[in-house]
């Protein structure tokens, strides 16, 4: 189960994601992030994440290309996305 909190300080904005983030959850996290002003910081706090899959970790990488945050990030994620195995 994935939980979603999003909070906003100093133009930034951070979403808390919480459980387990699968590839069904990845259209639900595109649409959040979509509907951020444009210019605005985005960070995505990982450190209540437990479980990812394949296509998660893609998202993720394609995420920090686009100059959004992870932060907090669990070391087995941060390894998949150095390592490109994905």
């Amino acid at each position: 189960m994935l939980k979603i909190g999003r909070s906003e300080a100093s133009g930034q904005v951070t979403f808390a994601l919480s459980g387990r983030i699968e590839e069904q959850h990845v259209s639900e996290l595109q649409e959040l992030l979509q509907t951020e002003k444009e210019g605005i910081d985005i960070s995505l706090d990982l450190e209540e994440v437990r479980l990812v899959d394949r296509e998660v970790v893609k998202f993720l990488a394609t995420c920090e290309a686009r100059g959004i945050r992870l932060e907090n990030s669990p070391p087995f994620i941060r390894k998949w996305i150095d390592t490109g195995a994905i």
